[in-house]
């Protein structure tokens, strides 16, 4: 009988934010993949957990992945853990966990700690709609392309940078929307210096080009402003009627399908086309 993958999310900064579910998952497991294995054995260690370790990351994954894939079809149970956070979520595991998926494998996903839904619910940004865009590429065009892609999107945008990298991500971020756009930069998240700085785009590049950033940075983006539609005169309304009932449409039908093409009320189409009949 084939065995199960569990996707484990470890502390994204305070040890104290690991689940009794994830503790028993990494207990009870027969061997943990880890991104890094230095890092995963320093919480277990915390833990008091001995486990099997083997690596899976960026680079290997393609090798390793088919290993961990034949040990689970094997009947073996695999506990999948990042550096921190949860894995698979800007995270070579989910690699691994297409390959489950593709094999018949279940997949097992246990609730825990996540840099991004960290940084949203305290940005003081909009939190109803927003889409996360990880790690910008470091190729200028790619990285371009992906911004421009996002000049129009409406919903707040969650953004991982790391220090040495974050002031040229701001300068690009404000090249593409705008000095004036609002940014939360959350540093540290969980840990002792965790920070959140609530503000603009612009001010964002003055206080780091005078500040060297220190800490791994979430960076909550506010969406575009939705576009104003152009709202249809009466004169439109009325010109479009006339037209309809050139075409031989009844003035009934004419007010119908102008109200709907133009978005307005049927009982301001129908007094501007009698209006324009007088």
């Amino acid at each position: 009988m084939a065995g199960m993958l569990y996707l484990v999310p470890t502390p994204i900064g305070n040890l104290g934010d690991i689940s009794i579910r994830c503790r028993e998952t990494l207990e009870q497991a027969d061997f943990i993949a880890a991104e890094d294995t230095r890092v995963s054995l320093k919480l277990l260690n915390h833990l008091g957990i001995k486990k099997s370790l083997v690596s899976y990351y960026e680079h290997n994954k393609a090798f390793k992945g088919d290993k961990i894939v034949e040990r689970i079809l094997a009947g073996e149970t695999c506990a999948l853990v990042s550096d921190a956070g949860s894995p698979a979520i800007s995270d070579p595991g989910e690699d691994l966990v297409k390959q489950c998926a593709a094999a018949g494998i279940t997949v097992c996903a246990i609730p825990g700690p996540c840099a991004a839904i960290t940084a949203l619910s305290i940005s003081g940004q909009a939190t109803g709609r927003f889409c996360f865009e990880g790690f910008l590429s470091t190729a200028k065009k790619s990285r371009r392309e992906h911004l421009e892609s996002l000049k129009k999107e409406q919903r707040t945008m969650i953004f991982y940078e790391a220090p040495h990298k974050l002031l040229s991500t701001l300068e690009d971020l404000t090249e593409a929307f705008g000095p004036d756009r609002p940014i939360s930069l959350c540093r540290e998240l969980t840990k002792l210096h965790e920070e959140v700085v609530r503000t603009t785009l612009g001010q964002a590049v003055e206080k780091y080009a005078e500040n060297p950033p220190k800490g791994e940075f979430v960076l909550v983006v506010a969406g575009a402003p939705a576009e104003e539609k152009e709202t249809a005169s009466e004169a439109d309304a009325a010109a479009r009627v006339a037209q309809l009932m050139a075409e031989g449409l009844s003035r009934k039908d004419a007010v119908k399908q102008t109200a709907k093409e133009l978005d307005l009320p049927k009982n301001v189409v129908y007094d501007a086309a009698l209006k324009d009949a007088e």
